[in-house]
């Protein structure tokens, strides 16, 4: 048998034919990715407004989307060259404002910019140290103070001075040469965990304080979401009412966080609203106990059966309630559940350093079992110092602090709490009573929600609230002024406690001084309203009058930039 050729022309042209469909699939397959990509980005958006429709409805969407246009175009206009300019020049005479009346200037002050050439003797530092001391301050000393000082008496605060000589150098890194911080670090987190139902399991950490232990509890949450489901694209919801901490994390972390409003009358959120906001990227669910700005225990019984249904880590902010909210019933006050005993509350953040009476700079993060301790800890194997671990963001950290929180707690005790409790839940009840009771008070001041624990919160429909907070700080008092909606509240700690008759005479002649000046202003026919003149009505007036925060922003900068100032 025998073969013959092909002819060439005959060849070439099979050649040429079999040439052009390759080229063409290699066009195809080109077009199609395109396509793919295409799609997977066109899935990824609708499944975000999907996602954001749900979560808000169609009327919360589009008001999402007015206010997000509302600020563009705000934004846009403070940029314009002479609107940009005189912005730039009022913030600058605000921060110079700001720095005026905290960085002391001249005959009489001392500034020290470099180290001196001779160290001072001792008796030289010590009257320095007075000095500073006796710097001009709001008088905490007197109970002027809302919150901000948390202070367990002049007794406790000699024991804590003894304990932190005793272990000024001690650092918790090194427990083997320092054994006896460590005891005391987990006997702290024992006692707190006690405190809050723990089960057995439970474990916890002490953190420097409470935002702390909120970064450590979200950071936790996201790497259980991510080790167990792959969650790459973390999300959390919170109350607008929470720790303005759970923010700090979502900027910290790359979490993205979803509001859920808290209206009137009670200031706390809906948990079908929560509901709504959950998907497959949330990692995390929160309530608080109470919360900072109203002093509302949000429903975290409800909140504990939707983190079970949708199995979802649940924590709840009791930095503030901390040793107060456990002994709510022993000291006589109503309360709801709020701790471990509920089945669906993982972690829970308690400050020691507020209702704990102990040194600033203490906090415990706490969780319903170890292995959601473990997600926060880091871990380096390969360092070339050798195996590092730590269990919370700081490496080193002050055994000193360690050892005035345990003395403190142990120091107190149950019943000390207890007495503690009693008389600072009850010097809070009788300011909202005399809000919501006393004429010269309930006519213009309204209590927000109904507030269980230390912190009352109050505002007016009648007068400018930030006029009333600055006039009260004009009296030597030092109260919050909080927004959205605009208010003051009172945080009562056990200074505090001796001076509610007089925080309310003040309160009652402020209320009256406004009514006079409004009556003034109707008179003269300048209307109700008269501009912002205080430091608070400035301030928050300007805040919750821009839609685009950045001229805030600047300001908070700027105040930021002005403790750094020698």
């Amino acid at each position: 048998m025998g073969s013959s050729r092909l002819p060439a022309s005959l060849h070439n042209s099979i050649f040429r034919q079999r040439a052009t469909p390759s080229s063409s699939q290699l066009k195809g397959g080109a077009e199609l990715l395109r396509n793919i990509v295409f799609f997977l980005f066109l899935l990824r958006w609708t499944r975000k407004a999907a996602l954001q429709l749900r979560g808000r409805g169609i009327f919360g969407t589009a008001n999402d989307f007015y206010t997000l246009c509302h600020r563009a175009i705000y934004s846009v206009l403070l940029r314009v060259p002479g609107v940009r300019s005189q912005v730039k020049k009022q913030v600058a005479e605000a921060i110079a404002n700001l720095e005026a009346k905290l960085v002391p200037q001249g005959p009489g002050i001392s500034r020290y910019l470099t180290l001196p050439k001779e160290g001072w003797t001792e008796e030289q530092v010590k009257q320095e140290l007075q000095r500073l001391s006796d710097m001009h301050h709001t008088r905490w000393e007197d109970g002027m103070v809302s919150g901000a000082v948390y202070h367990g008496g002049s007794s406790l605060i000699k024991l804590q001075g003894e304990a932190y000589e005793r272990f000024s150098v001690a650092n918790p890194i090194h427990p083997d040469v320092f054994p006896g911080v460590r005891k005391m670090e987990a006997e702290i987190v024992a006692m707190v965990l006690s405190l809050y139902n723990a089960p057995p399991e439970a474990a916890g950490v002490t953190t420097a304080g409470g935002t702390e232990s909120i970064l450590m509890a979200c950071f936790s949450a996201k790497q259980k979401a991510y080790i167990e489901r792959g969650v790459s694209e973390p999300e959390m919801v919170i109350p607008e009412t929470a720790h303005v901490a759970f923010w700090k994390a979502g900027s910290y972390f790359g979490i993205k966080v979803h509001l859920v409003s808290c209206p009137a009358p009670n200031y706390s959120p809906q948990v079908s609203s929560i509901s709504r906001l959950i998907n497959s990227n949330t990692v995390l669910l929160v309530g608080s106990a109470p919360s900072y700005p109203h002093g509302i225990i949000d429903d975290i019984s409800s909140l504990s059966r939707l983190a079970l249904r949708k199995r979802l880590p649940l924590h709840v902010d009791a930095c503030l309630g901390s040793f107060l909210i456990p002994f709510l019933s022993q000291a006589g006050f109503a309360s709801i559940p709020f701790d471990f005993s509920l089945k669906g509350v993982t972690s829970i953040s308690c400050d020691t350093h507020k209702y704990g009476f102990a040194p600033k700079g203490t906090s415990t993060i706490l969780y319903r079992t170890s292995t959601l301790r473990s997600y926060q800890y880091f871990v380096s194997p390969n360092w070339s110092g050798g195996v590092y671990a730590s269990p919370s963001i700081a490496g080193s950290r002050p055994g000193a602090l360690i050892a005035g929180c345990w003395a403190s707690l142990m120091s107190q005790g149950e019943n000390g709490y207890i007495s503690a409790c009693h008389s600072i839940v009850g010097a809070a009840k009788k300011i909202e009573s005399a809000l919501r009771e006393n004429p010269a008070l309930r006519e213009d001041l309204s209590v927000l929600g109904k507030p269980l624990v230390s912190v009352v919160a109050f505002r007016s429909t009648s007068l400018d609230i930030y006029d009333i907070a600055d006039a009260m700080t004009e009296k030597g008092w030092h109260l919050n002024a909080l927004q959205n909606p605009p208010a003051i509240h009172v945080a009562v700690t056990l200074p505090m406690v001796g001076s509610v008759d007089r925080l309310l005479a003040d309160l009652i002649a402020v209320v009256e001084e406004e009514k006079e000046k409004e009556r003034v202003r109707a008179v003269e026919g300048r209307g109700k309203k008269g501009p912002a003149k205080g430091q608070a009505a400035a301030l928050y007036g300007v805040a919750g009058s821009l839609p685009d925060k950045s001229v805030v922003v600047q300001l908070a900068g700027g105040f930021l930039d002005t403790l750094y100032k020698a």
